[in-house]
């Protein structure tokens, strides 16, 4: 389960990654050993409980068991190992059975309004595997999680065209204001979990002003699922249950973070993350072809709630993005600043390969004395990561934003994605082009251009607090306790 994780979390195991990290929560096995003068000693008792035994008293207090979470969890497989198993059946097929179950089972003013979200990149990757083009995918899969109980079945491209607008006007602010402010640039993307965590963990403030506050599509998609059918159903946030589908298990620690977690009602805005591997996997265990799905279309109950209807995955309403399958967060950002700042269309992006490596890309926009006025850049895989740390560490970072993805070749090769099973890189190189293309099969347009993103943002316009509610978030450094290394370097 480990190898599925992203580079930038799994440090073992990897050809182009660095050594195992030791700084973790690891039990350890604690021996009998006589106090010294003053001092506690630890007994183990027969149920084998740890007792702390003070040496002048004689007073014994029992130890608390530690317990590990998803949200401890740096998943490096440098310690958790056959553990990792228990933490990610917290969030899995499985468990979504077993919500479906025991939803059925209930009284119908307990019933959860089950809904589903889907990426565009893990449709690519089940249509590739299942062999339908990308509107035959969308409609199936909305089609199967309905026979499965889900009352809606969401497309997460909506979303993501929030988050591309919030993050291009975000830059602006950061690039008119880079001089009162010098530390925000560059602005590097937040969209993806690896990167987060890697970032939070190891290189907390040297790095964390300069991540985008821009929530993902996954969670931008999870806060607006809450909000808007707990207001419909007369339902609290908890009684909405939202399973997203994604290309990467980092998406799992992502959806388990405490800032997407509603203390009030006990409920996360996404309450479970499958991958497409998984749901390949339930789709096998079903003995189910989407392509015969696509004849029950008729026989499914499709509910209409006209807030969310803009969301819904369709054949007939699928959106796209140009700038490749992670999203397209630099080629919207460099378009639109080169437009507003500098009154610069940009018809066509070449970029330039750093190095002989196709996964650190850069784009300059210069003006007609050769100056550069906008200098982008794309760091895919923990290696092109390491790469653009470096240079920040060095103050010697040229770029005014960076797309950084976890990934190489990005979020389309996700670790969540079907794989083949004999892990042939020749033909795993021809699936990735062949989901690439099944990706690309949907048209593009412009983020703004779509008449619901349009009146979903004027909704947002005077209401500040929703905003901040709904499209961000933010980051914490997390402190290292020294006296627990074994001195492995980052």
């Amino acid at each position: 389960m480990a190898s599925h994780f992203s580079g930038a979390l799994q440090l073992t195991d990897l050809n182009d990654f660095i050594t195992p990290s030791q700084e973790c929560i690891k039990p350890v096995q604690i021996k009998k050993a006589p106090p010294s003068k003053g001092r506690s000693k630890i007994e183990i008792t027969e149920d084998g409980s740890y007792l702390s035994v003070d040496a002048n008293s004689g007073k014994s207090t029992k130890l608390q068991k530690a317990e590990i979470t998803l949200n401890d969890c740096l998943a490096c497989s440098g310690c958790i190992t056959s553990a990792e198993t228990v933490l990610v059946a917290m969030q899995s097929h499985e468990k979504f059975y077993e919500v479906l179950q025991e939803n059925n089972s209930t009284s119908a003013n307990q019933k959860k309004v089950i809904v589903v979200s889907v990426s565009p990149q893990a449709r690519a990757s089940i249509a590739v595997k299942q062999a339908i083009n990308a509107k035959n995918a969308a409609l199936a899969l909305s089609i199967f999680f309905k026979r499965l109980g889900a009352s809606f079945v969401l497309d997460t491209t909506f979303t993501r065209e929030l988050g591309l607008i919030k993050s291009a006007e975000e830059f602006m602010e950061r690039y008119k204001n880079k001089e009162k402010m010098p530390k925000t640039l560059p602005m590097l993307t937040s969209s993806c979990p690896g990167w987060i965590c890697y970032a939070e963990k190891t290189h907390g403030k040297l790095v964390i002003p300069h991540i985008s506050t821009v929530k993902s599509p996954q969670q931008i998609t999870g806060t607006l699922v809450k909000e808007l059918l707990s207001k419909h159903y007369g339902k609290t946030p908890s009684q909405i249950y939202h399973v997203a589908i994604m290309p990467c298990y980092d998406k799992k620690l992502e959806a388990s973070r405490q800032d997407f977690y509603n203390d009030v009602y006990a409920t996360g805005d996404v309450d479970l993350v499958l991958t497409a591997g998984e749901v390949q996997v339930m789709l096998e265990n079903e003995s189910t072809l989407l392509a015969h799905l696509l004849n029950e279309k008729d026989s499914v109950n499709f509910e209409v709630v006209q807030e969310l209807k803009p969301t819904y995955l369709s054949n007939e309403t699928l959106l796209n993005h140009s700038g490749g399958g992670s999203g397209g967060y630099l080629d919207y950002v460099y378009r639109s600043a080169a437009k507003e700042l500098f009154g610069v269309t940009v018809d066509k992006i070449i970029y330039k390969t750093m190095r002989n490596n196709k996964d650190f890309r850069e784009v300059i926009l210069k003006d007609e004395e050769g100056k550069s006025l906008l200098h982008f850049a794309a760091a895919y895989g923990f290696r092109s990561i390491q790469n653009l740390v470096q240079k920040m560490k060095r103050g010697k970072c040229p770029y005014h934003f960076v797309e950084v993805m976890a990934c190489p070749s990005g979020c389309l090769n996700g670790g969540g994605q079907i794989k083949e099973d004999d892990a042939d890189r020749e033909k795993q190189k021809h699936i990735l082009a062949m989901v690439e293309k099944v990706y690309n099969e949907i048209p593009t347009t412009a983020p703004g251009e779509n008449e619901d993103v349009k009146r979903e943002l004027d909704n947002l316009k005077d209401d500040s607090e929703r905003t901040e509610r709904l499209l961000q978030t933010q980051y914490h450094a997390v402190e290292t306790d020294e006296t627990l290394s074994l001195n492995v370097k980052w």
